[in-house]
């Protein structure tokens, strides 16, 4: 009788509790410099822990697009050159404005920054600061986001 319970909780109640994943498009800003490769992280609003700029999907833009236009808005990217196809994704629980969470799976886009502002649209909510892969991957939460800037 246990085992009839777990397997109906496991694969009939469990899935039918939790949500779909949400789509995220993810900047994965870098720069090149004469001591290597250098990536920006701006902070969260809600938070303040060291983040990749990221949104939802925006209609008429495809991720690449999409990704970049958050570049914009949350760290002052104006000019870079971005990879059509994500180099790699990562799962994390976004805080929604009435205290509940949703699973949300990110696409992160490979954004080589040629060059950004100092006045753009989200400047006095977010800090932004270039740290090496390795040191970004010590800041950030997500261990699939910390994968992936270690590969760089």
């Amino acid at each position: 009788m246990m085992h009839a319970f777990k397997r109906a909780w496991s694969d009939v109640i469990l899935p039918l509790w939790r949500r779909p994943k949400m789509v995220q498009v993810a900047a994965l800003c870098y720069r090149e410099t004469d001591c290597g490769k250098e990536v920006l992280l701006v902070t969260s609003r809600d938070t303040g822990r060291w983040i990749v700029p990221k949104g939802w999907p925006i209609d008429g833009m495809n991720g690449a697009q999409a990704a970049l236009q958050e570049a914009w808005e949350e760290a002052g990217v104006s000019k870079a050159d971005i990879e059509a196809d994500p180099i790699g994704f990562y799962d994390y629980d976004k805080g929604l404005n009435d205290g509940l969470s949703t699973p949300v799976v990110a696409q992160v886009y490979l954004t080589r920054v040629r060059h950004i502002k100092d006045a753009y649209p989200e400047v006095g909510q977010r800090k932004r600061r270039w740290f090496t892969p390795q040191e970004a991957a010590r800041l950030v939460a997500e261990p699939d986001l910390r994968e992936i800037l270690l590969g760089l």
